[in-house]
């Protein structure tokens, strides 16, 4: 497993930590019922403190993309409950945009802006051209 930490980084550590592990599971590269490492081994393998890593894992726990079993330790979730995927997306489209010092208000913008002119977004119909709208019926 590759976990990208910067230190150098505003994001904390364990907002690091926590969104390589979640890439790794949305884009498939940490497949369900996968056991991830312990905690003590994968802080020293990156370099962090256990209580990191932990945090992490909670954090990962809370969105339904791990299951945390005491003594068996980490296991990624074998079905992603509810938005999990869709979740940890925006999570790291969070952490992304905070790196680059976007305020929220911006982010949010520019989330909106995307979903309004998504094909997919409402509005839209089957069949219809991508960042074309369909005008409302009118009666």
């Amino acid at each position: 497993m590759l976990i990208r930490i910067d230190p150098t980084r505003p994001t904390p550590l364990h907002e690091q930590l926590t969104s390589s592990i979640r890439a790794s599971i949305v884009d498939g590269r940490l497949a369900g019922g996968e056991r991830l490492p312990a905690a003590r081994e994968l802080a020293a393998s990156v370099g962090v403190n256990m209580h990191t890593v932990l945090r992490a894992y909670r954090q990962l726990r809370d969105e339904q993309l791990i299951e945390l079993h005491r003594g068996r330790g980490a296991v990624v979730a074998v079905r992603i409950g509810g938005h999990g995927a869709l979740a940890g997306a925006i999570h790291d489209l969070v952490d992304e945009a905070t790196a680059h010092d976007l305020p929220e208000a911006a982010l949010l913008e520019l989330i909106s802006e995307a979903y309004r002119w998504s094909p997919s977004g409402p509005g839209s119909g089957s069949g219809s051209t991508p960042g074309v709208r369909r005008a409302a019926p009118t009666r």
